[in-house]
């Protein structure tokens, strides 16, 4: 049994209208953390005298390390706090692969600022670099807040230590996210010793309160968008799973039921997280793009089973309660530049594709569907997909393995037979990491630039 939910009347409205490209502020923003970033060496520069010795110049460097890793923490908190104008304009992908790098950089720097100060307040006692583990249970049970301080930095450390690729891998997905929520708890038990034994902030009153401000508003936006905005959503909506219905083997869609689901203010391309209240999954919340477009009382999500979250889907029985958070993702129309698109899909990768081919404005013969999948049998949605490439004359092809298990030839040379004018298209692409990667070489090869090669990953 399969679904059927194509050509409802707003998805037609979509399709006429005008092309309105929107540019993605990562740049400005890029800038503006860098500006900030010279303010802190400014404040520092400011407040450091002419260094003489050894000593004045490691405590100095433990100073500076220290100044930027608190400044990096307030980004990596701001990172995951999932505010709109991050995660639907720049890109989940995107942030979160900012997020990973200002936790690296932030780890690497807290460390560089205890060894540094450590060793600075040794020499400073007359010891060696030797006696600097005792320097430092010393300074913790002698200096203000220092005790909160190793704390919050041990969780740093260990939260550094399960998000390491091979031990990420490893891990549950669930352990890994919430020791990674742990990421809270280290910002505040370290922020109090940067206050109260930060000699930059004891001298310049004015940086005291920029400090204040900065994690002050970090907070409330953490607050507003990771619980009170969800709170609003699902308390608005009211969500149960209406049924689950297997497309292909290992495929299924859970239908989604709710009040003013249009309204949502989701838009095709984009995912939410969810979080289905049955036994063994409350506690897991997961991105699933939407495969339909939202209607007044449905949404649908297609999933297939690759892990023990995806495989208990099919178990969903109607009535079980959805939390949602979302709308999220930015590989929306508003990426468009080009009056002609392509679209690929890899496996699963369909779902947010399928939004997008029914709702992409354009005029008959604009849209192009590529769709790749090992066999016919396990291409999902393919009736769906049918019908509005008919309805739209829209060209929707797929890529499937030869009856010897061969692959298809998906290369620049081919994708230039099929689609010849295929550098004058913008493409959005889901799929596989590995598949991903191998189209958009293909792409560039057949002369896409890569400004017009829009793709979200979702993997954690």
């Amino acid at each position: 049994m399969t679904t059927t939910l194509a050509g409802g009347r707003a998805a037609r409205r979509q399709t006429m209208r005008r092309i309105r490209p929107r540019r993605s502020p990562a740049v400005p923003l890029l800038l503006a953390v860098l500006a900030g970033a010279v303010g802190v060496i400014w404040l520092w520069w400011m407040n450091t005298p002419s260094i003489a010795d050894t000593n004045g110049k490691i405590l100095n460097a433990g100073r500076i390390t220290g100044l930027l890793a608190g400044y990096l923490m307030a980004l990596v908190v701001l990172q995951m706090a999932r505010v709109p104008a991050l995660e639907r304009r720049v890109g989940s992908d995107r942030v979160a692969r900012w997020h990973a790098m200002s936790g690296r950089y932030t780890i690497s720097l807290v460390l560089a600022h205890v060894f540094l100060i450590m060793w600075g307040y040794a020499l400073q006692a007359g010891k060696s670099l030797g006696d600097i583990v005792q320097q430092t249970i010393d300074s913790i049970n002698q200096l203000p807040d220092m005790g909160k301080a190793a704390i919050g930095t041990g969780l740093l450390v260990v939260i550094g230590l399960v998000s390491i690729g091979p031990v990420r891998r490893r891990i549950p997905y669930d352990t890994w996210y919430h020791v990674h929520l742990l990421t809270y708890a280290s910002v505040f038990l370290t922020f109090w010793h940067q206050i109260t034994t930060g000699n930059d902030f004891a001298v310049e009153p004015v940086a005291k309160t920029f400090w204040y401000a900065l994690y002050g508003s970090v907070s409330a936006l953490v607050v507003w968008y990771r619980i009170l905005t969800p709170i609003r959503l699902n308390l608005k909506h009211r969500m149960r799973v209406e049924a689950v219905i297997e497309e292909t083997p290992g495929i299924v869609s859970v239908l989604i039921g709710g009040r003013k689901l249009h309204r949502i203010g989701a838009e095709a391309g984009q995912f939410f997280r969810w979080r289905f209240l049955a036994p063994g999954m409350r506690f897991s919340s997961h991105p699933y793009s939407l495969s339909a477009n939202p209607r007044p009382d449905m949404l649908r999500i297609t999933v297939k089973a690759i892990g023990d979250h995806t495989a208990r889907l099919r178990e969903l029985t109607p009535g079980t309660r959805v939390w949602a958070e979302g709308p999220y993702g930015a590989m929306t129309a508003q990426r468009r530049s080009q009056g002609k698109v392509l679209l690929v899909a890899g496996g699963v990768g369909i779902t947010p594709m399928r939004t997008l081919f029914e709702t992409l404005p354009g005029a008959a013969g604009d849209i192009t569907l590529l769709y790749r999948a090992n066999t016919t049998q396990d291409l999902a949605l393919w009736d769906e997909l049918a019908k509005i490439a008919e309805e739209r004359g829209a060209r929707l092809m797929y890529a499937v393995n030869s009856p010897d298990g061969e692959r298809p030839d998906i290369s620049a040379e081919s994708l230039q037979r099929k689609i010849p004018d295929i550098d004058r298209h913008d493409v959005f692409m889901c799929g596989p990491a590995g598949f991903a990667q191998s189209v958009y070489e293909a792409l560039r090869g057949a002369g896409v630039p890569a400004r017009r090669i829009h793709h979200e990953s979702f993997e954690m």
